[in-house]
């Protein structure tokens, strides 16, 4: 079991940068699989990145791709997701989730989710 807290969010400019931190409890941080997913208003959620158990492999939604990058701190349990060259069409509600196994794009595949932060990109 555990806990998602996401924090970071925010508004900026595009072309600005943010980052989101998502802090975990319980004391198996290191054996879950992390993603982040984001959800827009009237979309459905979707897949931003993920990042496997040591932090050794990534995988990005290809519009996101070398603008955003994932990474964890295992002794710190927390998620981070730095986006630079923000778009507007990057606004969106994003969530953190933990699978202990699942190392794959569809939500339903993830055991765990975080309350949500809300990102707003002005053109």
């Amino acid at each position: 079991q555990v806990a998602l807290v996401e924090s970071g969010g925010g508004l900026v400019q595009a072309g600005g940068s943010l980052r989101l931190s998502c802090a975990a409890s319980g004391r198996t941080f290191s054996s879950y699989i992390m993603a982040w997913f984001r959800q827009a208003p009237g979309k459905e959620r979707e897949f931003v990145a993920k990042i496997n158990w040591s932090g050794g492999s990534t995988n990005y939604k290809a519009s996101v791709k070398g603008r955003f990058t994932i990474s964890r701190d295992n002794a710190k349990k927390t998620v981070y997701l730095q986006m630079n060259d923000l778009k507007p069409e990057d606004t969106a509600v994003y969530y953190c989730a933990a699978a202990p196994s699942y190392y794959g794009d569809y939500a339903v595949g993830y055991d765990f989710w975080g309350q949500g932060t809300q990102v707003t990109v002005s053109s």
